[in-house]
């Protein structure tokens, strides 16, 4: 092959963790092979036969970072390529001489970053041995069973959901499934027209419908009305049709257990009974009930001040809705797409329902933490020192987990416990609210937390309904990733047009946006191109004319034949995020599972070993034109030929509402977030010491290793811990993930541009009392900030650099341009 320069290197030193091994180094067409003699124990006789070589496998997608160290002139220093690996191994190679290093070093770039298609990765070239060959993990996930299995069919409308294949073809909406699920009540033509009011026409669709209360999670993209306040009576119809398919919906008690996959009859009870009612409180542990102050008192009262019935009359718990719109995004980003003609929800255009901002960051803020945390890791192959804690806590890495884990406890909560509906969207619908809408449906139905019922929210949730998967994990590498020492070269500007202050550059094209019309996602994407971060297109310009090409697998050239850039600034491990989720909700609930924390960990290796198609492409779209099923293997092929490896021996499938310990929901348990200490690598004693990490809530003092005290937090959501505390490496601050809610009445929150007066949780039911407690009531004026920055305002703002301390506007212009780079 013309990429390999040299295809077998002796005389090679690897080190790996500070342990020395001496060998040979291959370099095949996919993998980098580093062959060696075991080394017997200390101690040990030799071995009366001679032993097999061992074998270290890398392909070369899995390296995110590959440094060259030629030997320096009058030195002894042998020259050094070391790789770093995105499973988070890391390995040192040493060369006899310059020339082999320097032609190795070539061929991994050329055989990384240099191939520029897909197709030109290991998955399509891939032949598994048997019995993997038996399998096709490809027949595993149908959306029309899924459908079924959840109770909705063509055949059956009793329950307000249809079918609908509007996007049949993937050109109504080119990043959502063929199919989508929305209510009875609403014909596709009123969707033709309410898709032009939601980001890349991805509407509200239906995800999951819970088999009790017939309550609903539903996710999009984020509205367009912009600055300008645009609404969309179509857009408005849908949501108002979602909150209300479970009218007249009429539940039973369930008196007897269901095996696992299967749900209970009923999970509604009567408030006066609640509490000697486990499955009422028993989904969490009493401490965290408490903390939460979601006690049936509590509810009992609260519902009692608004529900017009006799003392006669039963409680239904859950009776009184109060369905919800959760942005995931932090209050004052989701406001600052306006600038670009994006936004969120104006509530008084939709009624009887409340919307709750999560404080949960974007992707360059996460790429980021996870950067510290490499740097942590940094030298394990040529030493065996523990991880850098300081570092480690500088990450936010358990914060960012925690706060997916909140958002995942407040929309469980409303439709499990609140019998409420839940819309969730981000930006473009597809990083953050993947991670709540899988993570939620985890807590709510048993079936996703056995093997085959995690690999179908998989294909659904992030596959289906699309998730930038090669966009956010580079699969064909950069160039910047790969450096030699002492020629390394400063780029000032990472890309074309990509000098200058980012911010000033998103500012620049929001407001040319506002000569224009921008009543289309085409105007959005001619815009967005000169923006970086959730305002800039996630596809490339390849992407975009192919999404307004119609789809015909005969003639259109596949998503795999394009010529591919690895975009360095939208990488994130959001998917990783997902697997870590779920692995503390393993942790949290380990007979909950029917799988273990090692099948976590290989389904992230294989995200980025490329072995398999799965994962190669952003939505169905794409997989349909590359015909992945025809050309690629499924890694659930790889899953399912080795079951055994990955079943959890602790799981008990029993399912009864009425025994502690085997309800059919779980819930996040708040400040029990710890390093996932396998998937780095790392012992779990150098990961979790016995005091860290704690997640502190409001800076509360922690009072047992591995959990923080579930204080509740201040008023305002925000307290000053002690410094001694605030320093130490092991403690994370943790603010309420909520950090807005607006109803069609009233805003409270960060970033809101109305001031009411604080509302006394006694007199919120349910969710709401819920998510204030967890909000921020700051008083930042998003609408000044804004005029600070010359967006809205005839006069020019004081440039920052000349204002003196922490204003509100300055505070508020450091969130939006992390969020637009």
């Amino acid at each position: 092959m013309e990429r390999i320069r040299v295809s077998k290197v002796e005389d090679v030193t690897m080190w790996r963790r500070g342990n020395r091994f001496d060998g040979t180094l291959h370099l095949m067409p996919h993998h980098i092979v580093f062959s060696h003699m075991p080394i017997p124990p200390p101690g040990s006789s030799p071995p009366s036969k001679s032993s097999r070589p061992k074998e270290s496998w890398i392909t070369y997608p899995m390296i995110s970072q590959c440094v060259l160290r030629p030997s320096p002139p009058a030195s002894h220093q042998s020259p050094c390529i070391r790789l770093r690996c995105r499973d988070f191994t890391y390995f040192a190679f040493n060369f006899t001489d310059d020339k082999k290093a320097r032609d190795v070093y070539d061929s991994i770039r050329s055989l990384s970053c240099k191939i520029g298609r897909l197709d030109k990765l290991l998955a399509f070239s891939y032949q598994p041995k048997s019995p993997e060959d038996k399998l096709n993990g490809w027949e595993i996930y149908d959306a029309h069973r899924e459908w079924k299995r959840l109770g909705i069919s063509p055949k059956d409308s009793e329950k307000g959901w249809r079918i609908s294949e509007i996007n049949k073809d993937y050109e109504y909406s080119p990043t959502y499934p063929a199919l989508l699920v929305v209510p009875t009540k609403v014909s596709d033509s009123v969707l033709k027209y309410a898709g032009k009011y939601r980001s890349r026409a991805r509407i509200p669709a239906l995800v999951y419908r819970h088999p009790i209360n017939n309550c609903s999670i539903t996710r999009s993209s984020q509205p367009m009305p912009g600055f300008q306040g645009k609404r969309s009576p179509q857009d408005e119809k849908l949501v108002a049709a979602i909150f209300a398919t479970n009218s007249g919906w009429r539940t039973s008690q369930a008196t007897t257990p269901n095996p696992a996959g299967s749900s209970p009859d009923s999970s509604v009870v009567n408030l006066n009974e609640s509490s000697a009612n486990s499955s009422f409180v028993g989904v969490v542990d009493t401490e965290t009930a408490d903390s939460r102050r979601m006690t049936s008192e509590d509810l009992e009262n609260s519902l009692e001040s608004e529900l017009d019935v006799g003392d006669t009359a039963p409680k239904i718990y859950g009776a009184q809705q109060r369905n919800m719109i959760v942005d995931a995004r932090p209050t004052v980003n989701a406001l600052a797409m306006q600038a670009v003609g994006l936004g969120s929800e104006r509530m008084e255009y939709y009624p009887g329902a409340q919307k709750a901002y999560l404080g949960i960051d974007n992707i360059h803020v996460m790429r980021k933490s996870l950067e510290y945390i490499v740097d942590a890791l940094k030298d394990s192959d040529i030493t065996a020192l523990p991880p850098n804690r300081n570092t480690l806590a500088k990450s936010g890495w358990i914060k960012h987990i925690s706060n997916i884990l909140d958002g995942t406890y407040l929309i469980a909560h409303t439709v499990g416990l609140m019998h409420s509906h839940v819309l969730i969207h981000c930006s473009d619908g597809w990083d953050r609210t993947s991670q709540l809408s899988a993570l939620s449906q985890i807590c709510l139905d048993p079936y996703y937390r056995t093997l085959e019922g995690f690999i179908v929210l998989v294909e659904k949730d992030w596959l289906s309904f699309g998730h930038m998967f090669r966009h956010r994990s580079g699969f064909l590498s950069s160039d910047k990733w790969f450096q030699i020492e002492n020629e390394r070269i400063e780029r000032k500007n990472d890309e074309p047009g990509g000098g200058g202050n980012p911010f000033e550059n998103a500012l620049r094209g929001a407001r040319g946006l506002f000569n224009r019309q921008n009543e289309s996602t085409d105007s959005l994407q001619q815009t967005s191109d000169m923006n970086g971060g959730e305002m800039q297109p996630v596809s490339d310009r390849n992407a975009i004319s192919e999404d307004s090409t119609k789809y015909t697998s005969a003639t259109t050239i596949g998503a795999a034949e394009e010529h591919r850039v690895t975009k360095v600034n939208e990488l994130s491990p959001v998917f990783h995020q997902f697997l870590d989720a779920t692995y503390q909700l393993l942790y949290q609930y380990p007979t909950r599972f029917e799988f273990n924390e090692r099948f976590l960990r290989r389904l992230l290796y294989h995200l980025y070993s490329c072995q398999y198609g799965t994962f190669l492409f952003d939505n169905e779209k794409e997989r349909a034109e590359a015909r992945a099923k025809e050309r690629t293997r499924s890694v659930w092929d790889y899953f399912l030929c080795r079951k055994q490896e990955f079943l959890n021996p602790k799981f008990d499938p029993t399912i009864d509402d009425n025994v502690r310990g085997q309800e059919r929901m779980i819930f996040p348990k708040k400040g029990q977030v710890r390093w996932w200490s396998e998937v780095f690598g790392r012992p779990d004693e150098e990961m979790n010491p016995p005091f860290g990490p704690q997640v502190l809530s409001g800076g509360m003092p922690s009072l047992t290793p591995q959990t923080s005290n579930s204080f509740d937090s201040p008023r305002n959501g925000r307290s000053t811990p002690a410094r001694s505390r605030a320093s130490s490496p092991n403690l994370v601050i943790q603010e309420p993930v909520v950090t807005g809610m607006e109803t069609a009445t009233d805003d409270a929150g960060e970033g809101t541009t109305a001031h009411p007066k604080p509302m006394p949780s006694a007199g919120l039911p349910g969710a709401a009392a819920f998510a204030q407690d967890l909000g921020q009531n700051l008083s930042q004026n998003f609408v000044a900030g804004m005029k600070n920055l010359g967006i809205g305002s005839a006069s020019r703002a004081t440039s920052p650099s000349r204002t003196r301390g922490k204003s509100p506007a300055a505070s508020s212009r450091k969130e939006m341009e992390v969020e637009m780079q």
